[in-house]
């Protein structure tokens, strides 16, 4: 566990301090959050906004037209980065963690309002652009640098295993959306599932991202975080000089 030192030497405890047990269940949850998020939105892109948003093209070009839509979060998340940044620096780490998640919230809850192409035309399929990209955005400033803070505090005969968790995000977020879009689509009908029955995993991300934020704020928040920061132990560094290191490694 990383500690912080008095001036006679004495180790400092902080009140409420995280620890590594603490630190990875806040980690899983965040990742958690951002991957169900993800593939909750993948797995509409196959089997919902090709029929929703698209019914004017044949199967094939409709769920096309879906990844090109899936695929601009993935162009926007590199600004939302710098948009980010610069909120962390001027406000903090816990102003940019409420702002980035409400936005991935919002954004998400947002799709599962979303009116068909049979309601509104083309204007549905601008609308779930726009909330894509908004994910994107927010996507971009959700990362709070709680992995690193993990894998610095893991104990030495443990830190590949603690190393390792943050990954667990994948899978977990993966299996929590589809088990929610195999059990809406084995008890509605096609007609049913395509009303209403394939927005209720929209909201539950929503509810995850509440649950999330508040978990990755408890840890945030600690004084060890801060202190790790001030001694620059925890900090973004330049991609030039991220290869020059570590480039060989």
């Amino acid at each position: 566990m990383a500690m912080t030192y008095a001036a006679d030497g004495t180790p400092v405890r902080f009140h409420g301090e995280a620890h590594p047990g603490e630190i990875a269940i806040g980690v899983i949850i965040g990742r958690t959050s951002e991957f169900f998020d993800f593939f909750v939105y993948a797995i509409a892109s196959v089997i919902v906004f090709p029929r929703l948003v698209f019914p004017f093209a044949d199967q094939l070009t409709a769920t096309l037209y879906s990844f090109a839509i899936f695929a601009l979060a993935f162009v926007a998340r590199p600004l939302g980065t710098v948009i980010f940044m610069t909120v962390d620096r001027r406000y903090g780490k816990g102003a940019k963690l409420v702002i980035a998640l409400f936005l991935l919230g919002t954004a998400t809850v947002a799709i599962a309002f979303l009116p068909g192409y049979a309601e509104i035309g083309v204007a549905a399929i601008w609308l779930l652009a726009l909330a894509r990209a908004c994910q994107g955005l927010a996507w971009g400033g959700a990362w709070d640098g709680l992995a690193s803070l993990l894998a610095m505090n893991a104990p030495a005969h443990h830190r590949g295993w603690y190393a390792m968790i943050p990954q667990l995000g994948a899978p977990i977020g993966f299996m929590l959306a589809s088990a929610l879009f195999a059990y809406f689509v084995a008890n509605l009908s096609t007609v049913d599932f395509l009303e209403f029955g394939w927005r209720y995993p929209f909201f539950c991300a929503f509810m995850v991202n509440v649950v999330a934020l508040f978990a990755r704020l408890r840890l945030v928040a600690t004084p060890e975080f801060g202190a790790l920061l001030e001694r620059h132990e925890l900090e973004p560094v330049k991609m030039s000089e991220l290869l020059r290191v570590h480039g060989s490694d």
